[in-house]
């Protein structure tokens, strides 16, 4: 009893430090982890093997962490699979950046639509959503954001509203694919399903809500795009290209990623596995650019999910998760429609306030222990932690890293969107895509 209170009580102060966004989050993952292996394990039950296996070193000499015929190594603790593929894409994106790729790709399509305002705000929302399902969206809004402003300078429209379209598709994006977003990574690598899982039942669900999104979006704001002006003179996307051998190779690397991501299953390479190799490849790619494109890395965030991981573990080696999948089933009395209920829309509208990662990383154990006592299939339980937790976020300013990045970025620029203007925006929207959701699950799984 002491052990779980002790473990509570560390799981509590975490996402309240990190909420209160006072100290960086990697930090305060990392102290509370080692309080959780000192206190808990050490101290309450003096079990040093438990240390060692929520540690989960001997994962990377594991035959299954590398190669395991389309499904991953399942393990508690520290899960290495998603923290390897990260550090991956990270290594890669850093690398198509470098070389102007994105740039070069917002240009490109802004042209082939003759620059004209409507289709680029129609093109910039579907290329968000795109390029979200393979790569981060933090990245993706970037520099969406970034060139979005320079058009509406250029054809005189409000890129705010622009911005905040291609901030909801991006995490709609990112929902539909394993890789797309972090609590899809989670899920992904510790219940052993494969990217094309994700795709066909995921993805499904997010092209639907896209075109609600895309319809909602033009409704709300086509009026100040078809009055915009037009320009004679275009900027040239190959000015955006820094190296063009840089370029070449980055998108030769990215297309095998996608390739290796979507082949996986049958080819039995799990998704650490590609990480490595991609970093690898595009390291090597970089030539004497490799130790800078390392450097920036954002390590941060790996070690943030180290810690989140351990933490999470002591929950889950004291019995607090299963305590708390016993509550919601006993809530949801066996009933498959309002176990789905719940889950979606507690998962949203927590992810609209707190950090969806380690809410995810919580309800990972949670959905496996309900599937295992309440008869509901756990890919159907997973499927909605993984749409609303990555879809609700859209809903507040801060409820996603990529919100919080569009909404700066237009405001170092003079376009200040205010969490009143956020909020009258993207809540109906979310609203809207949650029921949509929900009601594709009803359909299709049960």
């Amino acid at each position: 009893m002491v052990e779980q209170i002790i473990a509570v009580e560390i799981f509590a102060i975490m996402f309240a430090i990190i909420i209160s966004e006072k100290i960086e989050r990697h930090w305060v993952s990392t102290v509370c982890g080692a309080l959780m292996l000192i206190t808990v394990f050490g101290i309450c039950r003096r079990d040093p093997a438990a240390i060692w296996d929520t540690l989960n070193l001997k994962a990377f000499v594991t035959p299954g962490f590398w190669y395991s015929g389309g499904k991953e190594s399942l393990s508690s603790g520290v899960n290495w699979s998603t923290i390897s593929f990260l550090f991956g894409m990270m290594v890669m994106v850093e690398g198509m950046g470098k070389a102007g790729f994105f740039r070069w790709l917002c240009l490109r399509i802004a042209g082939l639509v003759k620059y004209r305002a409507l289709p680029i705000f129609i093109s910039f929302m579907i290329m968000s959503f795109v390029l979200a399902m393979f790569i981060d969206s933090i990245t993706v809004i970037l520099f969406l954001a970034a060139v979005t402003i320079e058009l509406g300078s250029l054809l005189k429209f409000p890129p705010t509203k622009l911005i905040l379209a291609e901030i909801f598709c991006a995490n709609l994006g990112g929902s539909a694919t394993m890789c797309g977003d972090p609590p899809n990574i989670i899920i992904g690598t510790s219940l052993g399903y494969s990217f094309m899982d994700f795709v066909l039942n995921t993805g499904f669900i997010a092209l639907i809500c896209l075109i609600f999104t895309v319809l909602y979006f033009y409704i709300c704001c086509h009026g100040d795009f078809a009055a915009s002006g037009e320009v004679t003179e275009y900027p040239d996307p190959k000015a955006a290209i820094v190296s063009q051998k840089g370029f070449i190779a980055s998108s030769c690397i990215f297309a095998c990623a996608v390739i290796l991501l979507v082949t996986h299953a049958v080819t039995g390479l799990t998704v650490s596995a590609i990480g490595i190799f991609i970093a690898f490849v595009t390291l090597i790619a970089s030539g004497r650019e490799a130790l800078s494109l390392l450097k920036k890395i954002d390590y941060k965030t790996l070690v943030f999910f180290i810690g989140l991981f351990v933490v999470v573990g002591g929950l889950e080696a004291t019995g607090i998760l299963a305590v708390i999948a016993g509550l919601i089933e006993r809530i949801c009395k066996g009933n498959a429609y309002l176990m789905i209920a719940v889950i979606l829309w507690i998962s949203a509208i927590s992810s609209a306030f707190i950090d969806n990662i380690p809410f995810a990383a919580t309800m990972v154990p949670v959905i496996q222990s309900l599937a295992a006592t309440s008869g509901v299939d756990l890919p159907v339980l997973a499927w909605t932690l993984a749409v609303s937790t990555d879809i609700g976020g859209s809903a507040t300013p801060i409820g996603a890293s990529a919100n919080v990045v569009g909404v700066s970025i237009a405001a170092r620029n003079g376009q200040i969107i205010s969490w009143g203007k956020y909020l009258k925006t993207m809540v109906p929207i979310t609203v809207i895509v949650m029921i949509i959701c929900m009601i594709c699950i009803y359909i299709r799984y049960l």
